[in-house]
């Protein structure tokens, strides 16, 4: 402390005249000391503070200035470097060592990352790839309402619109508290031909490859792998099911031209029958869906049991006695396609077997007029057999037939395990006319006999057309059809002849009085297993 302060003390000490410390006693002489050292004191710390008001100032402001400059400095220093390794390489180092060279660097920088990104394509090489369908589907109910842009589209033949990301978009799905990213990646590449393909009408690759990247932490791979993806599968077939517009497919006439898929052509499916619509007994409408319903939830059932999941029905009787409309109330009811497959089309069991393996699951195949069908081949193989040899290339016989032997390895044959949840539905107007080997149990499974009106079918018809349930003529009718042959067909027909109930109702019972055939024959309407 002293020796700190002694330069200041110097400096007072100047100012102090010898004769007036000789007039100071010693009690004086120690105040003024303390005096001069508190003085000395008070001068440091007031000089300490000029000495540092004179020093520059370096505050936070110019800390940042600095660390920007410096990171400008060397971002465009390696920007440089980087340019100049670049070209050196480009012109000296051949494509496929840089290719392997950068291969190799980013995975090595993907070593050092947490995140794992899985890739779904659209098409796995020329067939359509059915999880990136799936996951189309499982995502769009998904879709945030900030996503910035959403393609919308109207899907041909299609009565609901459909949502789905635009590419380079990204949401985020959580999964079990598991966070996954999807992002939907576009990528342009010209049109090329396919080798091999029909000259005249070429197939082109895609102009527009399209894949999901699916990104999430990596120590989840298992459970995203196992559970997730099988998640997704389940909730998008849920979905498909309730966006499904059901189709009517039919054979396209240039059929031997296409592909295996093109072999049959759709159309929208806008049938309005239902069960509850049906002129049928009620109990037997009651059978049919309790059949159905049993036959849709046996799937593990008829795989422990070594059988295709599959179900025959044979519907047979006179015609106007609902035997379309019941096919299509059976779609509507499963909410399932119908393939129209025309036997007298098809040129023999080769053909067969292709519209066989192009139909999808959940349909229903449908063989109407199987008697007039069977009967038509069997009169062409006839007719060829009797011909001379040398007359087969003047007369327009089909070289191949189908057979009733192909037929039956369709319905219960190796053919029959393609595909899962299908229904085959045989109409005939005379089940007399079958060979007994289509009628056999395994490959007709339920027979239904589709008969004459009958009263509580009646009630229906009133009901659906007249709008009532209850009139005093209804009593009479229900009589006379104990009595009468008629069909639903002929019995709608009347009822919308005019629109007054009374007229209507007194115009049927006239037609039902006009002698008929003999009703006592006819067999009673009801189902039969086999």
């Amino acid at each position: 402390m002293l020796a700190t302060t002694t330069p200041f003390l110097d400096r007072t000490l100047r100012h102090i005249k010898p004769q007036t410390f000789a007039s100071f006693s010693l009690s004086k002489s120690s105040k003024l000391l303390h005096h001069l050292l508190h003085s000395a004191t008070v001068g440091k710390k007031q000089q300490q503070q000029m000495d540092t008001a004179r020093k520059p100032t370096f505050n936070a402001n110019n800390n940042q200035c600095l660390s920007a400059k410096l990171i400008f400095s060397a971002a465009a220093s390696v920007a440089t470097t980087a340019m100049l390794i670049r070209s050196v390489a480009k012109d000296f180092v051949p494509l496929e060592l840089r290719d392997y060279i950068f291969f190799k660097i980013k995975n090595l920088i993907l070593s050092f990352r947490s995140e794992i990104t899985l890739v779904i394509e659209e098409f796995d090489g020329l067939n359509e790839n059915l999880l990136y369908k799936a996951a189309e589907l499982y995502l769009e109910p998904t879709i945030p309402p900030d996503t910035k842009r959403i393609k919308l589209a109207l899907p041909k033949r299609q009565g609901k619109i459909s949502f789905s990301l635009e590419s380079n978009e990204e949401i985020v799905d959580n999964f079990n508290g598991v966070q996954v990213k999807w992002r939907l990646v576009s990528k342009n590449f010209p049109p090329k031909n396919i080798p091999g393909s029909d000259p005249y009408n070429p197939l082109l690759l895609t102009t527009e490859a399209r894949f999901f990247e699916l990104s999430f932490h990596k120590k989840h791979k298992e459970t995203i792998l196992n559970n997730y993806m099988q998640h997704i599968l389940e909730i998008s077939k849920d979905l498909e099911e309730k966006k499904k517009t059901l189709k009517l497919f039919t054979l396209k006439p240039d059929r031997y031209s296409g592909r295996i898929g093109d072999m049959w052509q759709a159309l929208n499916l806008d049938h309005p029958a239902t069960f509850q619509t049906l002129a049928m007994d009620s109990d037997l409408k009651r059978k049919i869906m309790l059949d159905l319903d049993r036959f849709m939830k046996r799937k593990e059932y008829y795989k422990r049991v070594g059988k295709a999941w599959k179900r025959g029905y044979l519907l047979f009787g006179p015609p106007g006695t609902g035997k379309s409309s019941l096919i299509a109330a059976m779609a509507n009811y499963l909410n399932f396609d119908v393939y129209d497959l025309e036997l007298t089309e098809i040129k023999g069991d080769s053909e067969l077997r292709k519209l066989l393996i192009s139909t999808g699951n959940k349909s229903i195949i449908v063989v109407e007029d199987i008697d007039c069908s069977l009967e038509f081949q069997d009169r062409l193989a006839q007719t060829r057999a009797m011909m001379p040899q040398g007359l087969h290339r003047h007369m327009q016989v089909p070289q191949q037939q189908m057979t009733l032997s192909g037929l039956l390895n369709f319905i219960d044959g190796l053919w029959s395990s393609w595909g899962d949840e299908r229904i085959i539905v045989f109409t005939t107007n005379h089940k007399d006319r079958l060979d007994p080997a289509l009628l056999r149990p395994g490959r007709i499974d339920v027979q239904i006999h589709m008969s004459y009106i009958t009263p509580c079918g009646f009630k229906m018809l009133a009901s659906n057309y007249l709008g009532i349930t209850e009139h005093p003529q209804l009593l009479e009718i229900e009589e006379l059809l104990k009595t009468t042959k008629v069909t639903p067909a002929e019995v709608g027909e009347l009822l919308m002849k005019d629109e007054g109930t009374e007229k209507v109702l007194q115009g049927l019972i006239q037609f039902l009085q006009t002698p008929l055939s003999d009703a006592a024959a006819e067999p009673q309407p009801g189902m039969s297993q086999q």
